[in-house]
């Protein structure tokens, strides 16, 4: 199945959840001593390698973030050919002053948010998909 491509559909559908706990966006030159199962994301660039984990991995590991987000997943599966979804929410989003972050993986779409902006997404979100 290679996900839903249709914009109207994907709003209506989107069903977006709030995976609890707080994370954070970290950069390490190297994988050496983190475990992948610790985690969530992480992207290769030509700078650093950026991370996506749980606050209290990154303490532990005693890595530098400068956010506290929370993850904001949409469970519609969309299609990596989809167009608008992105520039739909992010627009969203941006009206109320919300910064987002997104990373889409091959079934979701997901958002991070500054934690103190959670609520305030969820609703705009929730608002979008009705």
């Amino acid at each position: 199945m290679s996900g839903e491509k249709d914009l109207q559909q994907l709003l209506k559908t989107m069903k977006p959840e709030h995976n609890p706990g707080d994370y954070v966006f970290c950069k390490v030159e190297n994988l050496e001593g983190i475990s992948l199962i610790d985690i969530e994301m992480f992207f290769k660039e030509k700078e650093a390698i950026t991370l996506i984990l749980k606050k209290e991995i990154a303490d532990t590991l005693q890595l530098d973030y400068s956010v506290i987000m929370s993850w904001i997943t949409l469970t519609v599966h969309s299609s990596l050919e989809a167009v608008g979804l992105t520039a739909a929410f992010s627009k969203s989003l941006s009206e109320q002053e919300i910064s987002c972050n997104v990373v889409a993986a091959f079934y979701h779409d997901h958002i991070f948010v500054s934690k103190k902006d959670t609520e305030k997404a969820m609703e705009i979100l929730r608002l979008l998909s009705s």
